[in-house]
């Protein structure tokens, strides 16, 4: 298999060595993409319930922001942004959050664009070859007619190879890209989710705390 596989490299011809470095380079991503996304998933659920309960029942934003720093992930991360900004401003909050939100999304984003660069880029180059494959058989062709269709079928081995060489490397590139992509979009979701729940949190936290105030003064 593994010398058929060489062969076919072989007679493919020269655009055979970008599609292997865009192979190479996009499935490195992938594997280190895999890593960061399955280190940055987290039941939110369950995260947000130990937050909540932290910060109602036991009222101490130490022990939530303790929570976050054990649990990985972007989540986490803007939760913690936002808990460190307890007593400012909410416009100043919202503001903490969103700056951590914009700088988890832009970490889970990165290097994707390898992803979709090789799921354009590879059928492009298979083309490429096909077309100089089709050159060189009709070049041949020219040169020696009919009476060698062996050589002439070395041409189109070159250009049917890089074509499907093209294509088995950009469809799992692509198909990897879109799963990744809707990966970030549910943790979009989850960090909005998040976010939401940590203000109205501090908001029952303000008015729990005036509540008493005013009732002590009374």
């Amino acid at each position: 298999m593994t010398g058929q596989v060489a062969e076919y490299f072989r007679q493919g011809g020269i655009f055979m060595y970008p599609l292997l470095f865009f192979s190479v380079l996009a499935a490195t991503v992938a594997i280190e993409r895999f890593i960061v996304f399955s280190k940055a998933k987290v039941n939110v659920s369950d995260f947000l319930t130990k937050i909540r309960k932290a910060l109602l029942v036991n009222r101490n934003v130490k022990e939530a922001i303790k929570i976050c720093e054990q649990s990985k992930g972007p989540v986490a991360s803007v939760m913690k942004a936002g808990l460190l900004r307890y007593g400012h401003p909410r416009e100043d909050i919202e503001k903490t959050i969103e700056n951590a939100a914009l700088y988890e999304l832009d970490r889970l984003e990165k290097r994707l664009g390898v992803l979709a660069t090789t799921a354009n880029v590879a059928p492009m180059l298979g083309f490429l070859g096909t077309v100089a494959g089709m050159i060189k058989s009709f070049a041949t062709l020219a040169e020696q007619g009919l009476t060698n269709p062996a050589a002439v079928a070395v041409g189109i081995s070159e250009a049917l190879i890089t074509t499907a060489a093209g294509l088995i490397i950009a469809i799992p590139a692509q198909l990897v890209y879109n799963w990744y992509t809707t990966k970030i979009t549910r943790f979009v979701r989850d960090i909005e989710t998040a976010s939401n729940m940590l203000v109205e949190t501090f908001s029952e936290m303000d008015s729990q705390r005036y509540g008493q105030g005013g009732e002590g003064q009374a």
